[in-house]
């Protein structure tokens, strides 16, 4: 792989994996976040630490970020020592963040007039998935910017799909595929819930199902947490989550979609939100059991 000089911006759980290897497919890395401290483990391993973001972009080719929500993703862009103004012409921001469509369509044609490119490419895996390289991407945005970064959304995952080049599709892609994983978290807590009460093994029930009928990931590894009520180590914090899920509620509104579920998921993580429960996301999970008096 061709090196390039890369930035990396946000450096959460997600964030620092992405970026260690980004490091170690050879690529020449400045990073930056808010909290300099989360930057020390990269240092180490080779990424020069810049104490602003028009610092850490000025002269790379290719810039990510990784962020909480919609807010922060434009300030880190648009705000006090930006990045955009401080991107090199022809850059490529890659916008990993979860946030809404429309978000990403301003940010692209800030960068329009700046004379960059951003392309949206929202992430879906675990902190240890991205650990290990095996995230799956959805990427939208212009079209030659999207070839020109695909090698290094490579050393990211195990597969990228190109949903076009309206640079929301792939954020509209993330939002669905949330709710999805809502959806199914949903499901298993009240299938385990209804099997525990009339007197089954919910581990039992699990293990059942995930090696027949249900014999996917997203079934094994959160409905594993759901059978044991376990929600342990946190992979997402119900909070990013629940942000998530009003984002899909506020696209279903504009482009009148009844999504009833989607609120409810909505409403289980504000409960657990509102508990301040230290959990992984999945644990909205609990408000079923609980309201079964388990």
């Amino acid at each position: 792989m061709t090196q390039h000089n890369v930035a990396f911006l946000g450096l959460g759980n997600m964030g620092e994996a992405m970026a260690e290897n980004l490091l170690k497919a050879g690529h020449r890395l400045t990073v930056y976040n808010r909290t300099v401290s989360k930057a020390a483990s990269l240092k180490k391993l080779g990424a020069s630490v810049a104490t602003t973001p028009a610092e850490a972009v000025a002269g790379a080719a290719f810039v990510f970020t990784m962020v909480t929500d919609d807010a922060a993703l434009e300030e880190l862009c648009l705000g006090p020592d930006g990045l955009l103004p401080a991107l090199p012409a022809g850059a490529i921001h890659a916008s990993c963040s979860t946030v809404a469509p429309d978000t990403n369509r301003r940010l692209a044609e800030a960068h329009s007039r700046h004379g960059s490119t951003l392309v949206a490419t929202p992430v879906f895996g675990k902190p240890d998935v991205a650990a290990a390289a095996k995230l799956w991407l959805a990427a939208s945005g212009e079209d030659s910017a999207r070839r020109k970064l695909r090698p290094l959304l490579n050393a990211l995952g195990q597969g990228v799909y190109d949903f076009g080049d309206d640079p929301g599709a792939a954020s509209t892609v993330k939002l669905c595929g949330n709710f999805m994983l809502g959806a199914a978290i949903e499901a298993m807590a009240e299938a385990f819930t209804l099997a525990q009460k009339s007197g089954l093994d919910r581990q039992q029930v699990y293990e059942f199902f995930t090696s027949t009928l249900f014999n996917t990931p997203i079934y094994k590894g959160y409905g594993k947490l759901v059978a044991e009520r376990h929600y342990q180590p946190v992979g997402a914090a119900p909070a990013i989550i629940r942000k998530d899920m009003r984002l899909v509620l506020d696209e279903s509104r504009t482009h009148l979609v009844p999504m009833p579920f989607a609120n409810i998921l909505h409403d289980h993580l504000s409960t657990t939100v509102a508990k301040g429960e230290k959990v992984d996301w999945a644990g909205f999970a609990e408000r079923i059991t609980d309201g079964a008096g388990l």
